[in-house]
């Protein structure tokens, strides 16, 4: 008998790309896809169980099917409705904190379960204008998350560790990711990116590292999975893509022109986005959009045995492609800014060179 998989948060294009591509592997027998939302998208070989983890009903699921490896997806910055809308932030909150404690409880009582993947977030380490230069995974945050997502993935990381205590017989590996973007990415910050005028914080330039989706399903492939010789699949990992573009840069390579927002006015603006609907633009993303973060990831190659596919710059590329042009192409753009600088300075004489 193989493995048997229970992947939850599928309802996501991530969650169903990963369900996917798990079922493809020699090592899987069998892959349980549970969410409380059903996928519009197919979930191929894969038994698609209806359940909310917030619920006890989650612990008949493992137990019935011998569920050996669970993969824990749905630990997410915004919430799916009945039709993919977005839920309500008290939703959001309720789905990561308690569907995590109810799973890991469930876990908890299953003998047959063996190992534990975490999707979790490099937002754990907050962003505030003291942080380090980069973040390892020892590296304390100089200012906790006071709320929102980054608060929960606090929360979360450290009722996983409980459990770790409690089963020292399971394989726990949390792996933190920085920002995800690919061509279907549909996370907070990718709604951001698309705005047709991007607002940004009034003399900060942050620093900002992605991960391709790509990248995101096969890590998480692989920390579901024995691990190979010199590598170890427990333990918590940054998981991002070499090297970091500012926020600038990214603004030029979209094409989107940007409008700076002294600072306190800047919760405003994004009081008034949220209300209209165009993008979550939450507390903590308007912290990571003043001050950026940036995480080592020596231990997501050396220990975990993981290297990236993508660079930064090269996920951004693939996500700028997906978007279309925007108001200023950078073609168009760099076209312009060469005539500007073929002219004769104003009132000057050409050279009579």
């Amino acid at each position: 008998m193989g493995k048997v998989v229970l992947v939850t948060g599928v309802a996501r294009q991530l969650g169903g790309r990963f369900v996917r591509r798990i079922q493809r592997d020699p090592e899987v027998d069998r892959v349980i896809a549970v969410d409380a939302v059903p996928p519009e998208h197919h979930l191929g070989g894969a038994d698609f169980i209806r359940a909310d983890i917030r619920q006890p009903t989650i612990a008949r699921v493992l137990a019935e099917h011998h569920v050996d490896t669970v993969v824990h997806m749905d630990v997410t910055a915004t919430a799916l409705g009945g039709r993919g809308g977005r839920g309500s932030r008290g939703t959001v909150k309720e789905t990561n904190v308690i569907g995590t404690m109810q799973l890991l409880g469930a876990c908890q009582k299953s003998p047959a379960v063996k190992r534990l993947v975490v999707k979790s977030s490099t937002s754990v380490y907050g962003s505030a204008p003291k942080d380090p230069a980069v973040f390892t995974e020892t590296t304390p945050p100089k200012s906790l998350p006071s709320g929102g997502f980054a608060k929960d993935t606090v929360e979360v990381e450290g009722y996983v560790r409980g459990f770790a205590r409690r089963r020292p017989d399971v394989a726990v590996c949390v792996l933190r990711f920085a920002n995800i973007l690919g061509p279907a990415a549909d996370s907070p910050l990718a709604e951001y990116f698309s705005l047709p005028v991007l607002p940004t914080v009034f003399g900060y330039d942050p620093r900002l590292q992605f991960v391709h989706e790509d990248d995101a399903v096969e890590v998480l492939r692989l920390a579901s999975h024995d691990p190979q010789r010199g590598t170890l699949n427990s333990g918590t990992f940054n998981i991002a893509g070499d090297g970091q573009l500012l926020l600038s840069q990214c603004s030029r390579r979209l094409g989107r022109p940007t409008v700076p927002v002294f600072l306190p006015a800047v919760t405003w603006v994004g009081s008034a986005l949220r209300t209209v609907g165009m993008t979550d633009f939450s507390p903590e993303q308007i912290r990571l959009l003043t001050h950026g973060r940036v995480v080592a990831t020596r231990q997501m190659r050396e220990t975990l045995g993981f290297r990236p596919k993508y660079t930064t710059a090269e996920t951004f590329a693939d996500f700028v492609r997906s978007r279309g042009p925007g108001l200023l192409p950078p073609g168009a753009l760099a076209g312009a800014v060469d005539r500007i600088a073929a002219l004769p300075l104003a009132g000057g004489h050409p050279s009579a060179n």
